[in-house]
Order: C-alpha cells, then structure tokens, then sequence
C-alpha cells in the first residue's frame, strides 16, 4: 500500500488516497456516473485524506440521498464521492489520481449501477478489503 495525490482539474482540491500496487477500478452506468465517465475506486475512509479544498467543495444528492457526489465549485471535476454503498469511505475517481498509471496493474470492472441494489453488496464487501 502507498499513498497517491490526487484533485480537481484546477487545483483547488487535493487529497491523498491509500491504494495497493494492483488495482480494481469500478466503471459503473449508474446515471450520474454514465453521464460524467466516472470510473472509481472505493476505500475505507481511514485511506483518504482530504488536504485542500473543502470549501471549495459543492454536493449534489439524487435518489436516495446517501451517496454525496462533491464536486469542485470552481472547474465541476468530480474528484471522489461519498458512495451509497459504502457511506463511510470514499470512492476516488481514479482518473483524477495525478499518476493513475501508477499502478502495478490496473483492472477496469463495468459495474451495473442501473441495477443497484441487486449488485452493491458485492462492492461494499470489496471496499472493506
């Protein structure tokens, strides 16, 4: 495990994020994440750190209410989320890493987020590891 810098597109938000050498990236079709090509990473929140930026941060909530989509107020990048399926981690869009092919190997899962709840608990098992 190493920690990995990442932010928005114009800088105003930076975090680091604890990930292994071998990485799974969820490309979920959900429709806020079809929309926005966001393809993430869900770690336990003990592995994040947000290190600059929060009042520069906008939330946006649909559905449920339990995912909290952030988003940068100055440029819109969506650099990590709070997810449904893990409400107490965060999922890191990977290609927001500022190295994301930093990684010994990188494999891309599509994650049908259409149909939620018939597939979460296999990703919140996940997150935890």
């Amino acid at each position: 495990m190493s920690w990995h810098a990442g932010g928005c597109h114009c800088g105003a938000v930076r975090f680091e994020v604890q990930l292994p050498d071998r990485i799974e990236v969820e490309d979920c079709n959900c429709s806020v994440c079809l929309k926005s090509q966001n393809a993430h990473i869900i770690v336990p929140g003990s592995r994040f750190r947000l290190l600059s930026g929060a009042d520069q941060l906008t939330t946006y909530t649909f559905n449920t209410g339990v995912a909290k989509h952030q988003f940068c107020s100055v440029c819109g990048i969506k650099s990590f989320y709070i997810p449904r399926s893990n409400p107490d981690g965060f999922a890191v869009t990977w290609r927001c890493l500022d190295d994301p092919t930093a990684f010994e190997h990188v494999a891309l899962h599509p994650f049908d987020g259409v149909h939620w709840e018939q597939n979460a608990a296999g990703l919140a098992d996940k997150s935890k590891s």
